[in-house]
């Protein structure tokens, strides 16, 4: 008897070994994977990144009516067992046998909690039996409310969703502190069977499922008959996941690199972190919906051609904190982010460096220079006779006009006169950091550019001489709480006040008089035109005293976007229509 006994023990510990059981003895040793997730501005999710879409939060921030809604479908007398309800178990059978197929289970909330944490998903007796030896147990463990809590962050419900908060995110767009009646009975009825009873998946076969979970909230007594006939009438509305990604995708791509550069994987993908951006979500909608209506207006000119990309950025000058980035017309469609890794000719957007140099060291507005044809020998021998876009040439030229009307020969010119090397090193200071050719060419920006480099190179003139570098984070939260702020950038002098007030006095006439004028309404906007050769890319990169935006339109294989497509035509409307809507943002 006594090597019998032994051996009973034994094999008894030797089972419980090799369940391989996680050691929860309190809600704290509760530690999923936990997804980090990515806020805008006014702290709205538009992102997540982790191995499971999953955030963590406790019953306090949790409608009172939300956990009492999932006892209710899930496991009428939960706070009665001890973690088995035979029952519940054989009502259960009985029901299924007259239905003639499974549509009632007899699992306690205690028992799914176990399944999701300690077991394997074979349907076997073995396992079934495992089960319920561990939830008896770890109802003697854990309070009521520790195994509802971890039930709730748990449970998978549907659409990669892992727990309420993540479920109610992804459903709703909302926290779960935020669901209504309606929307509570929805997610308490996705436990048995996320897929079957989607509501973006079966709308029918959810709001049946609502409607039982509601029926069951008023047997219960936790609500009213007439509350429940009201929720079960209430519309709601559900999140655009594609839509939210299509518009936010190549921000939050641009966040992710960033991260990447400073946290490992398992912090990003499995600790829960909370990122604090700049983007305003209004804003961003703005800049997608300006920028597909500008692409689409190119299309309607030029029918015969593809159809063209784009991108726009925007950020506020005095902060350099990035307000909108649409690096394309759809994210779902290409992940390729223009508005970074597109370099491109920026064309006449480049020239303000020019002429700002030349005022830097002496040179004024009102200064002269003959706008006449001329040709430069090259040292191989060849000839570069430069043109202006329009083809005429206005004999001697204000600089102030030749920057207003985008004049390319009293550029080259100037660059001579002031030096290629001396502009080269104002754009870099300006934060422009791809390489520039210290060639004539520079001052027709053919030295391909980033838009984003570009546009945060105009925080210069917008800030009365001032750089300021762009900047997509604010600050970081731990999952513990720990606060731990983003690098922000400081202004640097990089320009005399005088030039920089020079300059946006010229850009300002751009819009008003010279080749921005389609950009004209905005008030207290200055701005500057860029058409590369062969009309391939399209700029406008313009500001106010509060918002600073640069867009780019083209082919992605350098194509061009058709006779008379320039920035003036092409890209200013599109800041405009833009900057339109940034007003109280």
């Amino acid at each position: 008897m006594a090597l019998l006994a032994t051996t009973l023990i034994g094999s008894g510990l030797a089972w419980f070994i090799l369940l391989d059981i996680p050691d929860v003895r309190s809600a704290y040793d509760y530690r999923p994977k936990v997804a980090t997730i990515i806020l805008d501005r006014k702290g709205r999710q538009i992102d997540m990144m982790g191995s499971m879409n999953r955030i963590k939060i406790p019953l306090t921030k949790m409608p009172a009516l939300l956990p009492k809604a999932f006892v209710s479908a899930e496991d009428s007398r939960f706070y009665h067992h001890s973690g088995l309800d035979m029952w519940s178990i054989a009502r259960a059978a009985i029901n299924n046998l007259r239905s003639g197929k499974r549509s009632q289970g007899g699992s306690t909330i205690t028992q799914q909690v176990t399944r999701a944490l300690m077991l394997s998903r074979e349907k076997t007796f073995f396992r079934k039996f495992t089960e319920s030896v561990l939830a008896y147990r770890l109802d003697t463990m854990l309070s009521k409310d520790e195994i509802l809590y971890i039930y709730l962050n748990e449970i998978y419900l549907g659409q990669g969703a892992y727990g309420v908060e993540a479920a109610a995110r992804t459903y709703f767009g909302k926290k779960a502190a935020q669901l209504n009646l309606s929307e509570i009975a929805m997610l308490a009825g996705l436990p048995q069977s996320p897929s079957r009873y989607s509501p973006l998946k079966n709308p029918e076969a959810a709001k049946a499922r609502q409607r039982y979970v509601l029926n069951r909230m008023a047997e219960d007594g936790l609500i009213s008959p007439e509350m429940a006939r009201q929720a079960y009438a209430q519309n709601i509305t559900y999140a655009n996941a594609v839509a939210s990604q299509s518009n936010n995708g190549y921000f939050t791509q641009y966040i992710r690199e960033l991260l990447a550069t400073k946290y490992s994987s398992r912090q990003l993908y499995e600790e829960g972190m909370t990122v604090m951006t700049t983007l305003d979500s209004q804003m961003q909608l703005a800049a997608a919906a300006a920028l597909r209506q500008g692409v689409s207006r190119i299309k309607k000119r030029h029918p015969e051609k593809s159809r063209p990309q784009g991108a726009l950025v925007a950020l506020e000058g005095r902060t350099g904190r990035i307000r909108a980035m649409a690096g394309g017309t759809d994210f779902n469609q290409s992940q390729y982010n223009r508005a970074l890794r597109a370099n491109r000719q920026p064309g006449s957007v480049f020239k303000p460096f020019v002429f700002a140099a030349a005022f830097e060291h002496g040179m004024r507005p009102g200064d002269t220079i003959n706008d006449s044809p001329f040709s430069i020998r090259n040292s191989n021998g060849t000839t570069w006779s430069p043109k202006n876009y329009d083809n005429r040439y206005l004999g001697p030229t204000t600089l102030a006009n030749a920057l207003v009307h985008s004049r390319n020969i009293v550029a080259i010119k100037l660059l001579q006169k002031v030096g290629v090397q001396r502009v080269i090193q104002l754009a870099q200071r300006s934060g422009i950091s791809s390489e520039l050719l210290p060639e004539l060419t520079l001052a027709l920006g053919a030295s391909p550019v980033s838009l984003l480099e570009m546009t945060a190179s105009y925080t210069v003139f917008a800030n009365n001489g001032s750089y300021i570098a762009p900047v997509g984070i604010t600050s970081i939260r731990t999952h513990k709480g720990q606060h731990i702020p983003w690098p922000q950038p400081h202004p640097v002098r990089i320009l005399q006040p005088r030039t920089a007030k020079t300059i946006n006095s010229i850009l300002t006439q751009v819009i008003t008089q010279g080749t921005g004028t389609l950009a004209k309404g905005i008030r207290h906007a200055s701005g500057k035109t860029g058409t590369s050769d062969r009309n391939t890319d399209a700029w406008f990169i313009g500001y106010t005293p509060y918002m600073l935006a640069g867009v780019w339109l083209g082919h992605d294989r350098n194509d061009t976007l058709g006779n008379k497509e320039t920035g003036g035509q092409a890209a200013a409307p599109v800041w405009k229509a833009f900057m339109q809507q940034t007003s109280g943002h």
